[in-house]
């Protein structure tokens, strides 16, 4: 997270919000010499107090997992290089503007019976921003297929402790030179999603 507290968002409502609405991101767990990570889907609880996932056993994390461990989720959202000419004033330097949420808390495994509910949980979550497209089921497959590929995958829970938010949209500038940023973002901006990240900007000054 961004040291400056000008740009660590402290609202929860709205990091759980964004953690819900991206639903995907990078784990992280201490390792022997090296971090592991690992990119995985999830779903948060209603409560925002745990995450549903699971791993192939073939992951390193889902290897060592055997009793709850301490670890992160970093979930990354718009993103683009900012451009001191675009602020129409002297002196200043080139940056970067982004959003980005992480989670610190607790991974632990669960039994696998618990791993088919995580399953169906997990895809009716996608499978429902596709409307009206039906929703697929695991009921669809081959049953005898479906346990095959389930026997690959471990089922976990991240215990959520706490979370903290960067929301980085130029709020160290004035209110000129953030609109000029961000028209100049969603017309020539470097990134992901730019056009997300400069509507963001903007809000910030003109709800």
């Amino acid at each position: 997270m961004h040291p400056n507290p000008i740009f660590r968002e402290g609202e929860t409502a709205r990091n759980l919000a964004f953690l819900r609405a991206r639903s995907f991101g990078v784990l992280s767990v201490n390792g022997a010499s090296v971090p592991l990570m690992a990119h995985v889907p999830f779903v948060l609880s209603d409560c925002g107090r745990f995450a549903r996932l699971h791993l192939v056993r073939s992951n390193p994390i889902a290897r060592q997992i055997k009793t709850p461990q301490p670890a992160i989720i970093a979930v990354s959202g718009p993103d683009s290089y900012i451009s001191p000419d675009w602020y129409d004033a002297p002196d200043q330097v080139p940056t970067w503007n982004y959003v980005a949420v992480q989670m610190q808390g607790e991974l632990q495994p669960v039994p696998q019976a618990q791993l088919r509910e995580d399953l169906a949980v997990l895809s009716a979550h996608f499978e429902g921003q596709l409307a009206p497209k039906p929703q697929w089921r695991m009921e669809k497959m081959d049953q005898e297929a479906l346990s095959r590929m389930m026997r690959m995958i471990l089922p976990f829970r991240f215990e959520l402790k706490t979370v903290e938010g960067t929301w980085k949209l130029n709020q160290n500038k004035s209110d000129d030179m953030r609109r000029a940023a961000s028209k100049s973002v969603a017309q020539h901006g470097i990134g992901q999603e730019v056009g997300l990240l400069s509507d963001l900007m903007r809000q910030e000054i003109d709800p």
